[in-house]
């Protein structure tokens, strides 16, 4: 089995501007004569590899422990765009057909305007990614947010798609399950050699 480590490391991934910064705190050390190593980690839920639950931008929306995990775990498609701006226009030809999980590798510039991210969450689909910080561009977050999760889309943020082809896989990318939570760390891996890929045994 093929596995690719589409994550990126808490503690050495870029911070959304404003958020603040992760910080590891060791509690108990083996160097000080404690038989065992215990740490603390404070960080905002939106730093490296995450999920965004509807919550995050609908204020009656479902909180991460709600979502269903199937949305995370399933045939997906990278496809890659120019960093930018994606428009209404680009989007018509974004989605392959039947495609319910989508990546966008973009080289963690490229994000959603209103029009493309609505007319993409009308297709039916359970998971957007990106490989950059948002799938909004810094000054225009909601509406794209909006238009996905108010369609019960979640939002995979932050990947690291630098060693992906555009093409086929199986992700893995279930979120930590904390209750009444907008967003939850992801540890997310793409399988590219198919071994349990269709419910087919034979």
């Amino acid at each position: 089995m093929k596995i690719i480590d589409i994550s990126r490391d808490v503690m050495q991934s870029e911070v959304y501007p404003g958020d603040p910064l992760p910080e590891l705190t060791r509690l108990e050390s083996m160097n000080d004569d404690c038989c065992y190593n215990l740490s603390s980690i404070s960080m905002c839920l939106h730093t490296g590899t995450h999920v965004d639950a509807p919550l995050h931008f609908i204020d009656d929306g479902e909180s991460i422990e709600t979502c269903p995990p199937d949305a995370f775990i399933g045939e997906c498609r990278v496809v890659e765009v120019r960093p930018g701006i994606i428009t209404g226009e680009d989007a018509v030809t974004l989605l392959p057909e039947g495609c319910q999980r989508l990546l966008i590798k973009g080289g963690g510039k490229a994000f959603f305007m209103d029009s493309a991210a609505e007319y993409i969450a009308q297709l039916g689909i359970k998971l957007i990614g990106t490989d950059s910080l948002s799938v909004g561009c810094e000054g225009n977050e909601k509406e794209p947010h909006r238009a996905f999760l108010r369609e019960g889309i979640c939002i995979l943020e932050n990947l690291d798609l630098s060693q992906v082809r555009p093409g086929r896989y199986f992700l893995f990318a279930p979120p930590v399950k904390i209750e009444g939570a907008e967003a939850a760390p992801v540890r997310a891996v793409l399988i590219s050699d198919y071994i349990f890929w269709s419910g087919n045994n034979e």
